[in-house]
């Protein structure tokens, strides 16, 4: 060992306590290895330091005979087993943060702890050379004392440690605890912390997370459930508000198709018929839009198979329409016409139907008509590099073929049947001078049309190739090769 260690022991074991906190505090957490292995080195110095000179921590501290020394032994030999279970601590955390992440956080406080607590009796009995029986008993009746006084802390902490070990949820899981819905934040000592969807941040007792209902929405991970239910007239005919509940289903693409989307009827009463539409989303941020998107399919195809949702105050019935006309009411292009005006206008035109699978309007082909779907899923196929995709679902109330009426350019898109579809056709003789007689109208569709052009040119556009980084070694390799 060098002179100047040997000469002055007690300096150098108490510098290298300051080079061991100067350390580990200028090492960033993302170097958490190298820390680890600087403080193991210094330990092993200061261990190596203490026992050179005779300052064994197993022992009473040496020099007796000069109070100063001795005293300062005494400390350095404290801090030996400080020192140690500190070590002992940071070695425990980084074998549990590699095995259990940092869900074992609140279980590796309490070892930390444990290892503490034995360091501390540890160094009374063999270095101030207390009985520690006597020290245990005192200490027992004190944690007596401490425990009734803090009972429900106390049952917090143990609750948390079971939550840790059983693991129903994890740090980012969704989960809900007694109806409070959020996201798990962090897990501690006393609560579990939510950040809902609101934003807002719930706090939650360990000791009642443990004792109550918890659902968790991430598990499985690559799907999360969710319903939405409709309240409908009692007299609508169930099958009709099943079939039409069910397209409204095929036309959100955002579903997933397994498990798969499900339509069902759940309580009636004398005042209207409830019907819940059950189904599954890849990730947890999609759950309301989904929800939104079903809510308005489903008013839209209630609305086409003449169903409408049941409300608390009922108008009067409206005058029968027909099935053209009261389409023209639904369209949001239409919806500006005058009555008279959507008289005429249903009168000129026509019904078609589709089966599943059937081709409406092909890509590459100028459109003479116009459709509007009245009832039915509307598929949009769409070419990138040789392959087809869908690129989006029609439902009721929306028009193809407007490029071929605007401007007789082709269409961009395969539209099919996804499923049994009725749509009205109108010609386009027809159509043409409606909209130069009303600005209106004609601003409307040309509107939808650039939206839908930019939509396909933003789908079909081939995504930038990044070029891979390639370093030194890899150059080598293949100099190599």
């Amino acid at each position: 060992m060098p002179s100047f260690i040997a000469e002055h022991p007690m300096l150098c074991a108490l510098a290298l306590i300051f080079i061991d906190i100067g350390v580990w505090r200028l090492i960033s957490a993302e170097l958490a290895n190298w820390k680890l292995a600087a403080r193991l080195v210094i330990f092993a110095v200061f261990s190596a330091v203490l026992f050179n000179d005779g300052m064994n921590p197993m022992l009473v501290a040496p020099y007796a005979d000069n109070t100063a020394l001795h005293l300062a032994a005494t400390a350095l030999q404290i801090g030996w087993w400080l020192f140690a279970a500190r070590t002992l601590t940071v070695l425990l955390g980084a074998v549990m943060m590699q095995r259990v992440g940092h869900t074992g956080r609140l279980l590796q406080d309490l070892l930390g702890a444990v290892i503490f607590l034995i360091a501390i009796i540890a160094a009374m009995a063999y270095v101030l050379d207390l009985p520690v029986k006597g020290v245990l008993a005192t200490s027992g009746a004190v944690a007596i004392i401490v425990g009734l006084a803090l009972q429900s802390t106390l049952s917090d902490v143990f609750s948390g440690i079971v939550l840790n070990t059983t693991k129903p949820y994890q740090l980012d899981d969704w989960i809900s605890i007694d109806g409070t819905e959020g996201r798990v934040t962090d897990i501690d000592w006393r609560a579990t912390r939510l950040q809902t969807s609101q934003g807002s941040m719930a706090v939650i007792p360990n000791s009642l997370a443990a004792k109550a209902k918890i659902v968790n929405f991430s598990r499985p991970a690559d799907m999360f459930g969710l319903s939405v239910c409709l309240q409908v007239s009692p007299h609508a005919r169930p099958q009709t508000v099943i079939e039409a509940l069910e397209r409204a289903m095929q036309g959100c693409r955002l579903l997933l198709a397994k498990p798969a989307p499900s339509v069902a009827f759940k309580t009636s009463a004398s005042d209207g018929v409830e019907y819940e539409i059950s189904g599954f989303v890849p990730s947890m941020p999609l759950k309301r839009e989904v929800r939104n998107q079903l809510y308005d399919l489903a008013f839209r195809h209630l609305q086409a198979a003449g169903v409408g949702l049941l409300s608390a105050t009922e108008s009067s019935a409206p005058p029968a329409l027909s099935g053209a006309r009261a389409l023209l009411e639904r369209s949001s292009i239409f919806s500006t016409l005058r009555q008279e005006e959507k008289d005429t206008f249903s009168q000129n035109m026509t019904l078609h139907s589709y089966r599943a699978g059937a081709v409406i309007l092909p890509a590459g082909e100028v459109s003479d008509h116009l459709f509007i779907v009245e009832s039915g899923v509307v598929s949009v196929m769409m070419d990138k590099a040789g392959h087809m995709f869908e690129a989006g679902r029609m439902g009721p109330g929306e028009v193809i073929g407007e490029a071929g009426i605007l401007s007789d350019e082709a269409t961009l898109a395969d539209f099919r049947a996804k499923t049994f579809c009725t749509l009205y056709r109108i010609e386009k003789e027809y159509l043409k001078p409606c909209l130069d007689a009303r600005h209106d109208i004609g601003e409307a569709m040309k509107a939808l049309l650039d939206f839908r052009i930019h939509a396909a040119q933003t789908l079909t556009q081939e995504a930038p190739v990044v070029p891979v980084k390639k370093g030194f070694l890899q150059w080598l390799r293949k100099r190599r090769l």
